[in-house]
């Protein structure tokens, strides 16, 4: 379960550690993306470091936990800027998508987490 977790964890903070340097590289089609969401193109490089943080700190084991919140509601205001902007129906479930695997990887790895929340008897 612990090394299955890891894995399950991999996936979605190697994407998140992706679109967090892509911010801060700023290429045109990411301020864009950022643009066209309805925020302001200076914050594009403060969006990355706080993604890359907490998505960090998701990947220590010491404060995965910490990690797994604080990218649950940067995921959350993902999901409320594409409803507001009348996005897609992939552009909304794909923030909820990653923070599933997100809590998955976590209740698999962490052995506290599970005490907390048994999913099974």
């Amino acid at each position: 379960m612990f090394w299955t977790g890891w894995v399950i964890s991999t996936l979605p903070a190697l994407f998140l550690l992706m679109d967090g340097v892509m911010k801060l590289v700023k290429p045109p089609m990411v301020v864009k993306a950022t643009v066209d969401l309805g925020y302001p193109e200076g914050v594009v490089v403060g969006l990355g470091l706080v993604l890359l943080a907490c998505t960090l700190l998701y990947m220590i084991p010491k404060t995965g936990v910490l990690g797994a919140i604080l990218l649950t509601g940067y995921l959350g205001g993902a999901v409320a800027s594409h409803v507001r902007m009348g996005g897609s129906t992939f552009s909304i479930c794909f923030p909820i998508v990653i923070g599933g695997l997100i809590w998955l990887g976590i209740y698999l790895r962490e052995e506290g987490v599970r005490r907390l929340t048994p999913l099974v008897n």
